[in-house]
């Protein structure tokens, strides 16, 4: 089967002809992939910087979505199933064998690149807001780099739990696909001084920060007392230095959220949210956004358009 794969630390990810899967293993299930949603993370691991990059050789790819093409003892997901898969690691390739644990059921109505584009982004701001953020109706929330793979999400799910959202991007064209996802207010991401935008928008109750860097401090300085600042990410390249005697001062509380660790923080979190998330999408009320698909052999080509930050929402690998 093709594969993109790192075959050792420190070298550039290829295509490459691989061994198909053996047989699935005691709870594991072979999945013949059909797409792959794109993270941010994905670039880390091939620098070797992300927290948790796979021992190499390793096939990149950490969402799929794909087909139950057999299952092994002791699984009770049959196989002709449509599942989306958190992997961590190998669906840059054309069939896996998986952990039913990290295997869902996918709604009827939900496409294979829109699965593969879900679980990490929505799955990341739901957990954020809800669980970590607790955000309230009628709070305002500011999310920062709110077109991206997640911030975009965070627009979305803010809005339907009843928040005003100020999204925060870089240009025109950003910010309109942010104010299509249910952004109550845009500010330019390129504003000389965005704490005072923040401001005289009333200031924030809760900040989503998937940015980092000068934008995060700017935006911290805005928040009102009591408000809570969610740590995302750090997309562009720097962490922020937050004023802690801002915090004391203000009574604010500062939350990191790191989706994948909830699998051995709390379990029952990510599954009860994606339970939620899945309704939402079939009800209606949610929409991945898809800036781009490519073919397999074009994962480079997929890689950098995320890296350059020329994407919006989600960029999806189709593998077969």
């Amino acid at each position: 089967m093709r594969a993109f794969q790192i075959a050792e630390s420190g070298t550039a990810p290829r295509l490459t002809d691989l061994p198909a899967p053996p047989a699935p293993g005691t709870g594991e299930l072979s999945v013949e992939i059909a797409a792959c949603g794109l993270n941010f993370a994905d670039l880390l691991m091939i620098e070797g910087k992300y927290q948790d990059t796979p021992p190499a050789p390793f096939v990149m790819g950490m969402e799929l979505a794909g087909t139950v093409i057999a299952a092994g003892p002791g699984t009770t997901i049959a196989p002709g199933t449509r599942v989306a898969v958190f992997a961590g690691q190998g669906g840059l390739a054309e069939a896996g064998n998986f952990a039913e644990s990290r295997c869902t059921p996918m709604p009827d109505a939900m496409s294979f690149a829109e699965a593969a584009a879900f679980q990490i982004a929505y799955g990341t701001s739901h957990v954020a807001l809800e669980t970590r953020g607790r955000l309230a109706p009628g709070e305002t929330l500011v999310v920062l780099g709110a077109a991206g793979g997640v911030g975009l999400t965070a627009v979305e799910i803010g809005k339907r739990m009843g928040a005003r959202v100020i999204a925060v991007a870089r240009g025109a064209d950003k910010l309109r696909i942010a104010e299509a996802a249910g952004a109550d207010v845009l500010i330019d991401a390129e504003t000389p001084d965005l704490k005072a935008a923040i401001k005289a928008e009333g200031g924030a109750d809760v900040i989503y920060d998937a940015i980092g860097g000068a934008a995060a401090e700017a935006a911290f300085a805005a928040l009102k007392r009591g408000g809570r600042f969610l740590v995302i990410g750090f997309a562009s390249g720097s962490q922020p230095r937050l004023k802690l005697n801002h915090a004391l001062v203000k009574n604010l509380e500062i939350h990191g959220l790191y989706w994948g660790g909830y699998l051995d923080l709390d379990p029952a979190v990510l599954t009860g949210s994606m339970q939620s998330l899945f309704d939402w999408f079939t009800e209606g009320g949610l929409k991945p956004h898809i800036s781009g698909e490519f073919p397999l052999e074009e994962t480079p080509e997929a890689l950098d358009m995320l890296r350059t930050r020329r994407s919006t929402g989600k960029v999806v690998v189709l593998t077969r």
